[in-house]
């Protein structure tokens, strides 16, 4: 289950930047999962309830913000969203395409969460 180890490298993240901002504990937390990372959402949320616990994320809402998969077709010169059973075909002209725009993405978008007194008084 490499949600375990995802979820300990965004709770170690998260903390690391609340920290230096003087954040006392983070609430929330906004990923963003590209369709083709194998992620099952489920999952994450259990292993980040895991490896959030005893920590300033203890209790955080994981909101999971899924980036569907967009390729660009050399041949009409655009970005286009391919659909789930021809995964890297042209939906408008039926050719292949072979360069991937968006879809594998793993990113710490925001988080939120309460200043501690000490950082708020400077």
């Amino acid at each position: 289950m490499h949600e375990l180890s995802i979820a300990r490298s965004v709770v170690d993240e998260v903390a690391a930047a609340a920290f230096a901002r003087g954040f006392a504990w983070v609430s929330g937390v906004r990923l963003e999962v590209g369709s083709l990372c194998g992620v099952i959402d489920g999952a994450l949320e259990f292993a980040f309830e895991l490896a959030a616990a005893g920590t300033p994320l203890e209790g955080a809402c994981l909101e999971i913000v899924r980036t569907p998969v967009r390729l660009w077709c050399p041949t009409c010169l655009k970005v286009v969203q391919p659909a789930e059973d021809a995964m890297f075909v042209c939906p408008d002209c039926g050719n292949s395409c072979g360069e991937l725009v968006s879809g594998r993405e793993l990113v710490i978008c925001a988080f939120v969460g309460q200043v501690s007194a000490a950082a708020a008084a400077e």
